[in-house]
């Protein structure tokens, strides 16, 4: 049975979108089956694998409001090594669509059921908000993915992420967990990093990945190229870390298996 990942922040620009495509296209490259969601308006997780977010024929829509099953929009987004349920800037009216539709909540949940089985991990890339769309999300995952800054307002959207969370675990899903907490874009020689980083491991321990992601050019170049830094240029600084935080993601999960046995 496969793991679904939310992939969240409601604060932009935090490394989201790179997360979800790399983590994805790294897990992949470990002979896992790998499904990305993309959830976000915007699309760019859709362009930053290579699809053609303006000639959709279905896409992440169609499924929300019923019109089509999950697994009829799916692509194999195959210079990215991966499947994808596109986006586009169509889903912005799936908001409020969504907010007077019935089991608003769970729609997604509902529509990712028949896939869970046929994949390894389902990511699902959140806009940056906490709309009605990251909360289809936090309902229809197993665990939330938190990509972040070390830097002082981070914290701030971090306190407000974890407050739905909690939410939605009080309320909707009680199987909900924190899958863990990426720092992106780190700098060591920058003090407040260094700083912050030191509060995350002290509040959330092992929650925060041991792995992070370095600022790095070639992250930065990939998607206009609809390539994960992996495919781009396997050497990256960006792309070796990514494939760190996979094998750290692998090895988790095969000790939580072996205590659970």
């Amino acid at each position: 049975m496969g793991k679904i990942i939310a992939v969240t922040n409601q604060k932009g620009g935090v490394g989201k979108t790179t997360s979800s495509i790399n983590i994805a296209a790294s897990l992949a490259a470990t002979k896992r089956k790998v499904l990305l969601i993309d959830l976000d308006p915007q699309g760019n997780a859709s362009s930053g694998c290579g699809i053609d977010k303006d000639e959709l024929e279905f896409h992440i829509l169609d499924v929300l409001s019923g019109e089509k099953q999950a697994k009829e929009c799916v692509i194999n987004a195959e210079q990215a090594g991966i499947h994808i349920i596109p986006s586009n800037s169509d889903l912005a009216v799936a908001e409020a669509h969504l907010l007077t539709a019935e089991n608003k909540e769970s729609r997604l949940k509902d529509a990712l059921a028949p896939l869970v089985d046929e994949f390894d991990y389902i990511f699902i890339d959140c806009p940056p908000s906490l709309s009605i769309l990251t909360v289809n999300a936090l309902v229809a995952a197993n665990s939330v993915m938190i990509p972040m800054q070390c830097e002082y307002y981070a914290l701030e959207g971090l306190s407000a992420l974890l407050h739905t969370v909690e939410q939605i675990i009080e309320q909707v899903n009680p199987e909900l967990e924190i899958e863990g907490i990426l720092r992106t874009m780190y700098d060591p020689r920058n003090r407040l990093s260094v700083e912050v980083s030191g509060q995350l491991h002290e509040h959330f321990g092992d929650k925060v990945y041991r792995t992070v992601i370095p600022r790095n050019i070639r992250l930065a170049e990939a998607p206009s190229y609809g390539l994960p830094a992996l495919l781009y240029d396997r050497l990256s600084r960006g792309a070796k870390a990514y494939l760190a935080l996979a094998g750290e993601m692998i090895r988790r999960q095969e000790s939580s298996v072996e205590t659970m046995a």
